[in-house]
């Protein structure tokens, strides 16, 4: 090991990252100051990557979680050989710039997720990790690995005082996954102060209790470092946690406090740094030529990694055609079976949740990228996959598709991103639609990233009955289609419900939302035979035509198109157009003429929906409005909607008036 190369590559980051924030006159120097030597060991002895292909598929990969530190990121991608340019770096934070506050996916070379939000990142990388198991269990074999990498990820104070950490550490030690390796920048400094103040876990026993291995070492001890991160490799059976005790700001005057944490040092404070870390004080974004030496040597073994894997990856490939087949298909999102779709017929009825479960076993069939699960609710949301599939993922099956998160919505969304990240895999979660509060930063994120994660959400409004209305989403729906690039799918009856898993698997470049009730409803005749096309790409068509000038056109989502359906047999000496509306935030961004043609010449417009009023607004009235701006009440559904007066001779009344 090249210890020298490695300290000079540790002081050009703290080189560059003082530079760059104070030029930027925002940032936060302290992680890059304090864990220099982690960033250099890594990408400088550890990672097994080529700067020249980002994407080569059997990289190891590295998460900076605690994303604020996003200089120490940038400026090892620069110095590897990433796409990251040294004005690149001279533009830290601003507009357009590939270096931007937090790593975001998608905008700059060699980063591997947005990992802004604190927590998420290192959840993402429980993901990634997953997704390495899975597709090494499935395609490598006794002559060729194909699939075999190591997680990364830099965690730092904040990452381990969120929740959604301890989540995805617990599943991750459940899962004993032993290619998984956290770094942990053990400098007891937060924005406040002193992380005592309000953080005394004893974090070794913590890790310990989830079934991790834990190891603890020196941030400045290089070939210390090196020593421990192969001890980790070493461990197949556990994830590893490496506490690594380091000072914030290293270097810098005011070292060890939180002053160094989140705000540039200054003019005076860069130069004093420079002074201390022995760097020439008189030099901008200034680079040890060591440094550029040694990662100019280093090209040549990172470009044999990868030449040695593609020889062994043709070399399986060609052993292996029908594998070669299948992951390419993984990889494509192509199907690997022949599968027909499920059909029902006007009349059937069920709860559009089974006619999911139903879907969801129709894709998972014909496509075999196709992984996830459910937070403890595979019985309620019908998501069990069936004897086709190779069973439960565990530690002791790594080939079984679908994944038992428990009762951990926010890391089960985290980690479906990493799964998708990662490649090759599609992956879906589930849960209650009320507990989407509970993902919802996640979602964010992954919506943020352009991520085709698939979320079912079932027991979809007040008709949960009796579980009450901490279990009765009422503002739900609109909170979801609020997030600017998910699509929120709220089919109306079964065939709509196999429709949107079509729908949601088609999706490359967006979060897809679907929720599905708990009670039963029909399967209606519709009026539009082109309503397939029509739903995927207008978000609604019409399920009643009434005429091409009706009294009333009534927009509706989910269960309530039956409810208008019932309402407008209630309703004489009036033409009544009734739409189903499954996707009303794709049908709210066609253009005026393309909802008229849906819409028709009405006289008057309603709406329905068994939630608040606030999105249906633009195309009507308060008045004309048939929604829910309340909590829900404890009781059997009937009676629920009946105290309500949400009935379809309720709404008839309205529809009267």
């Amino acid at each position: 090991m090249n210890s020298e190369g490695i300290a000079a590559v540790a002081k050009s980051i703290r080189s560059l990252s003082m530079d760059a924030i104070q030029k930027a006159n925002s940032g936060h120097p302290g992680l890059p100051l304090g864990a220099a030597e982690a960033a250099a060991v890594l990408y400088g002895e550890v990672l097994k990557h080529n700067p020249a292909n980002s994407k080569w598929a059997d990289r190891d990969r590295f998460v900076l979680s605690a994303g604020h530190g996003s200089m120490l990121l940038y400026s090892a991608l620069h110095l590897a050989g990433y796409k990251v340019s040294m004005d690149d770096i001279k533009n830290f934070r601003q507009v357009g710039s590939k270096c931007p506050g937090h790593p975001e996916y998608g905008d700059t070379d060699g980063v591997e997720c947005t990992g802004g939000p604190l927590g998420q990142g290192v959840s993402m990388a429980v993901g990634m990790a997953i997704a390495e198991s899975m597709l090494a269990a499935r395609f490598n074999t006794a002559n060729h690995k194909i699939v075999d990498h190591y997680t990364y990820s830099l965690v730092g104070e904040g990452c381990l005082q969120e929740g959604v950490a301890s989540e995805a550490s617990s599943l991750a030690g459940n899962l004993k996954l032993g290619k998984l390796i956290v770094l942990y920048d053990q400098n007891k400094i937060s924005i406040d102060g002193c992380t005592d103040i309000t953080f005394t876990d004893d974090i070794a026993k913590r890790y310990e209790a989830y079934g991790w291995q834990v190891l603890k070492g020196d941030m400045y001890d290089i070939e210390g470092m090196v020593k421990l991160i192969n001890e980790a490799k070493a461990c197949s059976d556990k994830p590893s946690l490496i506490m690594l005790k380091s000072v914030i700001g290293k270097g810098a005057p005011k070292e060890n406090t939180a002053d160094v944490h989140g705000a540039p040092l200054g003019v005076d404070g860069v130069k004093a740094a420079k002074k201390t870390l022995g760097l020439p004080e008189d030099k901008d974004f200034y680079v040890l030529p060591e440094a550029y030496d040694f990662f100019k040597e280093k090209a040549k073994d990172f470009a044999k990694a990868e030449a040695d894997w593609n020889a062994e990856f043709a070399a399986w490939a060609k052993e292996n055609p029908e594998l070669k087949k299948q992951w390419d298909a993984f990889h494509s999102d192509a199907a690997t079976a022949e599968v027909p779709d499920f059909e029902y017929k006007v009349g059937d009825a069920c709860a559009t949740r089974d006619a999911s479960g139903k879907g969801l076993n129709m894709i998972a069939a014909r496509y075999g990228n196709l992984v996830g699960g459910s937070a403890d609710l595979m019985g309620p949301n019908k998501t069990a996959f069936k004897s086709y599939d190779e069973g439960t993922y565990s530690a002791t099956n790594r080939k079984g598709r679908y994944i038992e998160y428990g009762i951990r919505e926010f890391a089960m969304s985290a980690v479906c991103a990493g799964i998708s990240l990662h490649g090759g895999l599609r992956p879906f979660c589930a849960t209650f639609l009320v507990f989407a509060d509970y993902l919802r930063p996640s979602l964010r994120v992954v919506s943020l990233m352009k991520q085709p994660v698939i979320y079912v959400f079932t027991h979809d409004s007040i008709y949960v009955g009796e579980d009450g209305p901490t279990h009765q989403p009422i503002e739900t729906m609109t909170s979801l289609r609020a997030i600017p690039g998910v699509q929120a799918i709220r089919p109306g009856d079964p065939e709509e419900s196999i429709e949107a898993w079509k729908i949601a698997y088609a999706s490359k470049d967006h979060p897809v939302c679907m929720a599905f009730t708990r009670q039963a409803l029909p399967v209606y005749e519709k009026a539009d035979k082109n309503w397939k096309k029509n739903m995927a790409e207008k978000g609604a068509y019409v399920v009643q035509e009434g005429s091409a000038n009706p009294d009333i056109t009534i927009l509706a989502s989910g269960s309530e198109v039956s409810m208008a359906l019932d309402a407008a047999k209630l309703v004489s000496g009036k033409t009544i157009r009734v739409v189903s509306v499954p996707d009303l935030k794709k049908f709210e961004n066609l253009s005026k003429a393309d909802q008229n043609a849906i819409i028709g010449n009405a006289k008057r417009i309603v709406c329905t929906e068994a939630g608040i009023s606030m999105e249906w607004l633009q195309f009507t009235s308060k008045e004309n409005c048939f929604c829910l701006d309340n909590f829900g009440t404890s009781g059997p559904a009937k009676k629920v909607a009946e105290f309500f007066h949400f009935t379809a001779a309720d709404f008839a009344e309205m529809l009267k008036k």
